[in-house]
């Protein structure tokens, strides 16, 4: 990991690692359902509880924040995930791919592939439980109070006391993803396409460490 006071770096392996230890500071399932209860916690109700897989070669965010949320089956099941907001994003040659469940029929959509030409997305909110790739922070700001974050462009969402961080810039490169939810202001889908596969193959497969 290289640290200096505007920057810091993270390898693909060791954002797993990273996120490790400040996701699970911030999830604890009866303090989020206490902030769920009191409304300090955000919620996406009725999500399917199914995850979707996203990949993309670069995500290069301007405005982002991290914090403990969590998503609501419509029976009432919560799924505790990191929240992740966006002001802005650019995200090249995006992949993502939602598998029926039991079955081996996957659709994927598709966008930013064609040079010069990425997806945006505007006032992003990503419910997610797996995130790798090579990360550059810029002006990053790490165990600010969840409540208190405003760099990721949203009001504030996150619960008091809990962990947060949140920095200028995000820059991602190799980015994996798997999420419960994604909302967005505006997400513009450049050069979409959108198919069916039936072999079961995903926009990625393997979890790494």
């Amino acid at each position: 990991m290289k640290d200096s006071q505007d920057h810091l770096v993270l390898g693909r392996t060791r954002w797993r690692r990273f996120a490790a230890v400040v996701v699970p500071a911030a999830i604890a399932v009866s303090a989020l359902m206490g902030g769920v209860a009191s409304g300090a916690v955000p919620v996406a109700l009725k999500v399917s509880g199914q995850t979707a897989m996203l990949s993309a070669d670069k995500l290069d965010a301007k405005g982002f924040s991290q914090f403990g949320a969590v998503v609501v089956k419509k029976d009432g099941t919560p799924i505790p995930v990191a929240a992740s907001q966006i002001k802005y994003a650019e995200i090249t040659n995006l992949c993502q791919s939602v598998r029926v469940p039991g079955t081996n029929l996957v659709l994927f959509i598709r966008g930013g592939r064609e040079a010069g030409k990425p997806v945006i997305a505007r006032d992003l909110m990503i419910g997610m439980d797996y995130l790798s790739g090579d990360a550059v922070f810029t002006n990053i700001d790490i165990g600010t109070d969840a409540s208190a974050l405003t760099k990721g462009g949203l009001p504030p969402v996150g619960l008091e006391g809990q962990f947060g961080q949140e920095a200028d810039t995000a820059v991602i490169n190799n980015l994996n993803q798997r999420f419960y939810s994604t909302h967005a202001g505006e997400f513009h889908l450049t050069g979409m396409s959108l198919n069916l596969k039936f072999d079961g193959s995903e926009c990625f497969s393997q979890l790494k460490p």
